[in-house]
């Protein structure tokens, strides 16, 4: 990746330690903004991990995370999700009683204006807010192909179907980057081509997004850059031909899918 290219993410020696166990060693990469970046690697590598570090559910033990060149340690995740950031994890974790518009204006909700008594009170800014918040679900539920089931209850969707769920309401918050965490896992090779298509589309939109996968097919097909994590160390990193070629990683992770 070229030093030029304007980065809205910087990963800076990132360290994170459980007791005696180092589940990251000193990583650090740029995320190149307006691109698709997969962090890949085997399992137990530090991926998830990372993504906690990001997100703000986890702190690190050393090293920084900058987003837009402020450094986010200290900020808890309701904050970092102001700034812009979003993320999915590796379960749906759908509202199940809710209905699907419902789980999306979860998401609506977290970047609302109005204070509490407004909403309670329904006053008038409160219920011009609340109204756009309904038209922005819907508007993302039809993006992610689930606007004909916004009335139905989450709990009884699909799996593949709540995972485009999750990822609705967390375009909901309105962010700059945004997080996957195995969005393919469990899906079935329709429902990854159409996961690859919405990927897409929200490049297109605008927005980063840093995608954890372990489907090699889908990340070769969607990256721009690729960061390869094992045993918690940055192994390599480059374009998905870059990586595919590169022997350490095919040693470490890809050789037995035939890369």
């Amino acid at each position: 990746m070229s030093d030029e290219r304007s980065a809205i993410m910087e990963i800076d020696r990132v360290r994170k330690e459980f007791g005696g166990l180092v589940a990251l060693d000193d990583v650090s990469f740029r995320v190149p903004e307006g691109e698709i970046l997969a962090l890949i690697g085997p399992n137990g590598a530090g991926k998830t991990t990372l993504l906690h570090i990001i997100a703000g559910t986890m702190p690190a033990t050393k090293g920084q995370v900058r987003f837009r060149g402020k450094r986010l340690e200290g900020r808890p995740a309701h904050e970092r999700v102001r700034l812009g950031i979003a993320r999915t994890f590796q379960q749906a974790l759908v509202f199940n009683t809710m209905t699907v518009l419902e789980n999306v204006m979860v998401g609506c909700h977290l970047r609302g204006q109005c204070e509490l008594p407004e909403a309670i009170l329904r006053l008038p800014r409160a219920r011009r807010e609340e109204e756009d918040m309904h038209l922005d679900a819907l508007r993302f539920l039809n993006l992610v192909g689930l606007g004909m089931k916004a009335d139905q209850e989450a709990g009884s969707l699909p799996f593949g179907q709540q995972r485009l769920l999750a990822i609705a309401r967390a375009l909901a918050v309105d962010p700059t980057i945004i997080l996957l965490d195995e969005p393919a896992a469990g899906l079935n090779r329709l429902e990854k081509n159409d996961l690859a298509d919405l990927i897409r589309r929200i490049q297109q939109m605008g927005i980063t997004t840093i995608l954890v996968e372990h489907d090699m097919e889908l990340v070769m097909l969607l990256a721009d850059w690729v960061v390869v994590l094992d045993h918690g160390r940055r192994l390599a990193q480059g374009t998905p031909e870059e990586v595919r070629r590169d022997k350490s990683v095919i040693t470490a992770y890809l050789g037995d899918e035939g890369a």
